[in-house]
């Protein structure tokens, strides 16, 4: 059997707690609810975030590895959980100063913090549910 140039899909399991408001500064209160719904709450309301980070790439023939998972706990830790875990991303993350914090720009963002901390040559996607039933995925540009 050969092992040379197997590519496999490795990933990492975490999650943090954020609050969050849906709305468009430039909007009225009333476009805002009407388009976003309760979640244009403008006392915010949060979720428990799921985060799932799928890297792609060849197992190297020495390791077996396609990443440590360890490494990427503690890339995540840092560089997501750090940043996101109880914050108002509205209000404490500069990334959302003015752009909407939806789960599919949480996820973009996401994407940028993890992509410069890892070898060009494995694929990134993630994985964000923002509750058991909505979720979105994000593989880059």
């Amino acid at each position: 059997m050969n092992f040379e140039n197997q590519r496999a899909s490795v990933s990492r399991h975490a999650h943090f707690n954020a609050a969050h408001r849906l709305y468009v500064k430039n909007w009225t209160d009333a476009q805002n609810e009407a388009y976003f719904g309760m979640c244009s709450n403008p006392h915010y309301h949060g979720h428990n975030y799921e985060l799932i980070v799928r890297l792609t790439g060849e197992i190297d023939s020495v390791t077996g590895y396609v990443f440590d998972l360890g490494t990427l706990s503690s890339l995540i830790k840092s560089e997501v959980e750090a940043k996101l875990d109880h914050r108002n991303l509205n209000q404490e993350v500069a990334e959302f100063a003015d752009r909407v914090p939806s789960a599919e720009n949480i996820a973009v963002v996401i994407w940028h913090w993890l992509r410069p901390h890892l070898p060009a040559s494995l694929d990134l996607h993630i994985t964000l549910y923002e509750t058991p039933r909505n979720f979105v995925e994000y593989h880059g540009a």
